[in-house]
């Protein structure tokens, strides 16, 4: 598994990354909408059960390859299990040319100055050593922003650098989240600050090191452009943050080097109860919708 060969994925690659992290929180909501009830399963291992099998189809769907899908987040669980017969990270990469990362944080702190930090990640020296040994390529941390507060915006990029510093130390590809949450009155403003902010850690980061960018979608098109063409920034990616499918699609298309890294907006509409064909071209049609607005900018 070459380093080189996935920077260029990541770089040329003319694709989206699918966010297949949720994690304990999120996964009963996940089921729910691919048609998995509560009662369908019996505690969190059977949970976990449940939303490995789902990955699995994704990833194992001819809908899913390297062609248009050039990433994938994991989460910590999916790293550690296998995709027909192979570790995750491995049949990702191997089988389908898909670059993999892994979700690291391990949830927010209750929100102040109009922010939600990332809670502390004991033990992520050991996490990250383990996903380098795997041939994982990168990591992926979020934390929100729910106001167009200065200090709380100036905290949240601070500590995503500071992630990010130590996980480019381990070796690994850092893709850094502050999301501005879509629904807030001042998003605009918001979006300001933490465009400024992130540009001044860029001017400051050594020309050795790049990281990539998982942001919010803008609410002005373009409005990130600067940090696209950053030379430390491998790549922006864009969260559909709660916007439908087709609502993100058209608005990521106006938005030029950006590229989708969906999570609910890729599995919008596949279902348990579908069978191969039926999940096979509804996430057919999810792919390939994604991929042209990722390309259209």
């Amino acid at each position: 598994m070459s380093i080189e060969q996935m920077t260029a994925k990541m770089s040329e690659g003319q694709g989206f990354i699918a966010a297949l992290d949720q994690s304990g929180g999120s996964t009963p909501k996940a089921l729910k909408l691919y048609g998995v009830e509560e009662s369908d399963y019996n505690g969190e291992a059977e949970m976990f059960d449940a939303v490995h099998a789902m990955r699995s189809r994704i990833m194992q769907s001819p809908a899913f390859t390297g062609d248009k899908v050039i990433g994938a987040i994991l989460f910590e669980m999916t790293m550690d299990r296998d995709v027909a017969g192979k570790p995750t990270s491995h049949y990702l990469w191997e089988e389908k040319g898909v670059v993999p990362f892994l979700k690291i944080d391990k949830g927010l702190e209750a929100e102040d100055n109009g922010v939600q930090l990332m809670k502390p990640m004991p033990g992520l020296d050991d996490l990250l050593a383990r996903a380098f040994k795997l041939g994982v390529f990168g990591t992926k941390e979020r934390s929100v922003i729910n106001a167009a507060n200065p200090v709380g915006i100036k905290a949240v990029v601070d500590q995503q650098f500071e992630i990010g510093e130590q996980v480019i130390a381990a070796g690994l590809m850092p893709i850094l989240e502050p999301e501005v949450t879509i629904t807030i009155a001042d998003k605009a403003e918001a979006e300001a600050i933490l465009r400024e902010e992130i540009l001044t850690h860029l001017d400051a980061l050594d020309e050795s090191k790049k990281v990539m960018l998982k942001l919010s979608l803008p609410s002005v098109a373009n409005f990130y452009k600067p940090l696209v063409d950053h030379p430390r920034v491998l790549k922006v990616v864009a969260l559909s943050g709660g916007y439908s499918r087709d609502d993100a699609n058209a608005i990521l298309s106006q938005n030029t080097g950006m590229i989708a890294s969906f999570s609910r907006a890729l599995s919008e509409g596949l279902n348990a109860k579908q069978t191969d064909a039926e999940f096979d071209a509804t996430l057919q049609a999810a792919v390939d919708s994604i991929h042209a607005a990722s390309i259209a900018g």
